[in-house]
């Protein structure tokens, strides 16, 4: 039992050490006391005996709400995860089977709304050179002024200028800005510096502290089935 040095600021209430004391002299007042036993949980049972089943059994059961609780949101989490690794999957099997360069951003932006939820994704490339119908041209450095030098990805909210996203740039308020570098056929660069971008319509649905492995798995999709195609002028 822990010991209080006193139950009240108040010089004139009585201090623990003296009604620990008083009752340890007089137990047996305390255990006569059936009234005050059931008021604060105990249960006598017999001469000198209090079973403290009740109180026990209290904390036993809000330990037990606790786990079950805890259980309950790491399993809910864990099918969130494996859901969104499911369509991730069926996601890059759907933009392995574009067809051309246009498709592919049809695709994209087809998978980001109706398998993610999202307001829509783009494909962004930066000049010189030909950019294909249905992708987003950027000037010379313009993926560098959107992610820095070398960062690369950038996720949180939407913001002025950024116009990637066409007829539903309205509802974007969050992004992820993921780099890519395709290396196109018969290209005289080695690689042109590009942007796979994500849009959500919730604020939080993209922040600066969230993980981006699966969008980045994403990219890197959209990347590897971009080069099989020349980009032609």
């Amino acid at each position: 039992m822990s010991v209080s040095p006193d139950l009240s600021p108040d010089a004139s209430e009585p201090h623990w050490p003296d009604i620990r004391a008083w009752l340890q002299a007089h137990p047996q007042t305390l255990l006569d006391d059936r009234s005050l036993l059931e008021e604060i949980g105990l249960k006598p049972h017999g001469r000198n005996v209090v079973e403290f089943g009740r109180a026990a059994l209290t904390r036993l059961e809000a330990a037990a709400e606790r786990e079950a609780d805890a259980r309950k949101r790491i399993e809910a989490i864990a099918r969130a995860n494996f859901a969104a690794q499911t369509q991730t999957h069926v996601a890059a099997l759907d933009l392995m089977e574009s067809r051309n360069p246009s498709d592919l951003a049809r695709r994209l932006d087809a998978v980001a709304q109706g398998r993610f939820g999202l307001a829509g994704a783009a494909i962004a490339l930066e000049k010189p050179g030909a950019v294909p119908f249905g992708w987003k041209s950027l000037e010379v450095g313009g993926v560098d002024s959107l992610l820095g030098e070398h960062g690369l990805t950038w996720l949180g909210p939407n913001f002025d200028g950024l116009n990637l996203f066409g007829a539903t740039e309205a509802e974007v308020r969050s992004v992820a800005l993921i780099r890519m570098a395709p290396a196109f056929p018969g290209a005289e660069a080695p690689a042109r510096p590009a942007i796979c971008a994500f849009g959500s319509p919730e604020a939080d649905g993209f922040t600066p502290t969230m993980g981006c492995e699966l969008v980045a798995f994403i990219a890197r999709v959209v990347e590897r089935t971009a080069e099989r195609w020349p980009i032609l002028s």
